[in-house]
């Protein structure tokens, strides 16, 4: 085989198919690497010096041990080649480089989502939490099974959803506190670029809203528009019933009934269902808001996968992020896998995709 490779193949070609096989084997060493960096709080602590620092630096803002510098240096060589961070040499007063180890850390794009108020840093030990990442060890006796035998991933692993989890398991961060912050900067992306799909609104309900952080975006931002939270009495428990501000809490089952306004929003909701789930919570959504002459819609805000199509690493992420979706039996859906479910709920075929951030997008659906 090694034979035919080499006669077949150029060394160049060998090289990378190589170095592809490796990647894919070894990929959870990037991951782990960038959950140490976030539990070190190394992003924080290049960007609290002005958003460059020396390995130096890094290990007395964040407490490493002199003795494991040089390890440090390789697991940022690694998040710096990988995208994380900018490693630039430093110069020395006669305008030469300096010694190899003078090296300045910055943040690229991808990182300063980690640092600041409104940051991604924790849906990082989330997502790479030891119950959640130990789940996929079970991946092939999962496809081996009958789908009502299975359950989700986790359930298979683990022998319970993965909420239930999460409410008796200190080593499971919770998810509440892991996709909060994705839902607020979005909103504010969404709010910049399609602030219009709010105008004329006087209500709105935020079904599956949690405590609020998100809808509170909206409110901020259009405060003539009376707001609605929905969610299950436990998590609406710990907030006020009661009205605040323009923003009232309302303790409730999405399957079973949704107050009534004019518009109902659902964000990053609809891919932890089924299709046959996801149709059942729209028609619950089509019975809150009135007709579609008087001003009734749904607002989806998910992703859409296929729409970059020609962009590896968006394609490559939306896979990931639907392959990962397994580990509660949830879905990322593009263009006619959505169409069919809107059709299926009874909603009007004249319904609007409107990317905002690659394949994360702004739907609307009417009745």
């Amino acid at each position: 085989m090694a034979l035919r490779l080499l006669a077949e193949v150029s060394p160049q070609d060998l090289l990378i198919g190589l170095s592809e096989l490796h990647n894919h084997a070894l990929g959870y060493v990037k991951s782990m690497s960038l959950k140490c960096a976030v539990d070190l709080g190394i992003p924080d602590a290049i960007h609290r010096r002005g958003g460059s620092a020396t390995l130096a630096d890094i290990a007395i803002d964040t407490d490493i041990n002199p003795a494991k510098v040089p390890d440090l240096k390789r697991m940022m060589e690694l998040l710096s080649t990988s995208g994380i961070f900018t490693a630039t040499a430093a110069k020395d007063s006669g305008g030469g480089s300096s010694k190899p180890d003078d090296v300045s850390y910055g943040l690229t794009t991808a990182c300063r989502f980690l640092v600041g108020w409104r940051n991604l840093s924790p849906m990082v030990p989330f997502v790479v939490s030891p119950l959640v990442v130990s789940s996929f060890f079970s991946l092939s006796d999962w496809f081996r099974k009958e789908p009502s035998a299975a359950g989700s991933l986790f359930e298979l692993a683990h022998g319970c959803p993965q909420w239930e989890m999460a409410s008796k398991e200190p080593r499971m961060p919770r998810s509440t506190a892991s996709s909060t912050n994705p839902c607020q900067l979005f909103l504010e992306v969404v709010i910049l670029d399609k602030g219009r799909i709010f105008r004329g609104l006087s209500s709105l309900v935020d079904v599956g809203g949690g405590h609020g952080a998100a809808t509170q975006v909206i409110a901020n931002s259009f405060p003539r528009i009376k707001c609605t939270v929905l969610d299950l009495p436990h998590v609406v428990s710990k907030e006020t019933t009661a009205s605040d501000g323009n923003i009232h809490f309302v303790a409730g089952d999405m399957f079973e009934s949704i107050p009534h306004a004019d518009a109902v929003l659902l964000k990053n909701v609809l891919h932890d269902w089924s299709d046959e789930d996801c149709v059942k919570i729209l028609k619950r959504c089509k019975e809150a808001i009135p007709a579609r002459n008087e001003g009734g819609k749904v607002i989806i805000i998910d992703m859409v996968r296929g729409s970059a199509q020609e962009d590896r690493k968006i394609s490559e992420m939306e896979a990931i992020q639907n392959m990962f979706m397994l580990c509660i039996n949830g879905v990322e859906r593009d263009m006619h896998e959505w169409k069919k479910i809107f059709s299926d709920a009874g909603f009007s075929d004249d319904y609007k995709i409107m990317p905002v951030l690659g394949p994360y997008s702004v739907i609307e659906i009417y009745p």
